[in-house]
């Protein structure tokens, strides 16, 4: 089945008050609703005794990732890249389209991430006395990223910096949810975060085969864009295989429970990925099964987690 044969109908969701939510790309906003559930299981009965600040660490971890994706789609079409994007692979790859489609304008879609934003930075210096400075830091830090990943003057993916953006953004999702809660940040809590990041980090790489050729036209000098396909398919497998060496490092050098190895249970679908990806690099439109199951191991990878410290 083509991608093209995959896209929504345009033209019935420009008269739809739902494009506004649409816009944020909400489907993609469970990796973080999970991260962001990491960190309220890791702090244990203070995420009971504070479960409406649970509530509100989770609301604006979505809130922030839905104005990083909108954004994004901002600053794609500033540099031509999803306008000359004609190997994406929806609804995967190469952003809502929804500017490109007359769904909504560029002006309209800035306009909504900057309201994203400033309900995200709002709402995190409104609990910043509780977590005190480090859940203050953290948060900024992660704003900054999420802004500069693909918005200027930062522009962090076309400078070959978006797996560390992305890696940086989601290992701190766990610990800024955990700080809240617990009033100080449990840095142990990183083992488990950091192959949670890496694994986003690969979601972020496998991405960008299919969009390769848009992304050179557009100035962005990923790792993809830099290296040869026959190189490149490589860099998938060393984020995965680096994510589960932490896991398996964990309980000995973390301090993690020895529960921490069920996050391992994800391991098969990326291995799945990586050899996927080796043999259809340079072949797009067969990456749909990989980076299905780059989806599914990114976002089993949290629950597992958050199983084993429930019973660890």
């Amino acid at each position: 089945m083509s991608s093209s044969s995959l896209e929504p109908d345009y033209s019935v969701l420009a008269r739809s008050p739902r494009r506004w939510l649409l816009a944020t790309r909400p489907a993609f906003l469970a990796l973080t609703l999970a991260g962001a559930g990491l960190g309220v299981a890791a702090a244990g009965p203070a995420a009971i005794v504070h479960w409406p600040l649970a509530l509100c660490a989770l609301a604006l971890a979505v809130i922030c990732h839905a104005a990083v994706n909108v954004i994004n789609d901002v600053a794609d079409h500033d540099n031509g890249g999803d306008a000359a994007n004609q190997s994406r692979l929806y609804p995967f790859t190469g952003g809502s389209r929804f500017i490109q489609q007359k769904v909504l304008t560029r002006r309209q879609m800035a306009a909504l991430a900057g309201l994203l934003f400033a309900a995200a930075i709002g709402g995190g210096l409104a609990l910043a006395w509780r977590g005190g400075p480090w859940l203050l830091a953290i948060g900024l830090a992660g704003v900054t990223l999420g802004w500069g990943y693909s918005a200027p003057p930062l522009r962090l993916n076309s400078r070959g910096l978006g797996e560390a953006a992305v890696l940086a953004c989601v290992a701190l999702l766990p610990l800024g949810a955990q700080t809240l809660l617990a009033g100080r940040p449990d840095w142990h809590l990183l083992w488990l975060a950091a192959p949670l990041g890496l694994l986003a980090a690969a979601l972020l790489y496998i991405n960008q085969f299919p969009d390769r050729e848009a992304d050179i036209l557009a100035g962005k000098r990923h790792w993809v864009a830099r290296l040869p396909l026959a190189v490149a398919w490589r860099g998938y497998g060393l984020l995965a295989a680096l994510a589960y060496l932490l896991l398996l490092l964990g309980p000995s050098v973390g301090g993690m429970p020895a529960s921490a190895a069920l996050g391992l249970l994800a391991a098969p679908l990326s291995v799945f990925a990586a050899l996927s990806l080796r043999r259809h690099a340079a072949e797009p439109s067969c990456l749909r099964p990989a980076i299905v199951a780059t989806i599914a191991a990114v976002n089993l990878l949290p629950c597992l987690l958050i199983a084993a410290l429930l019973v660890g």
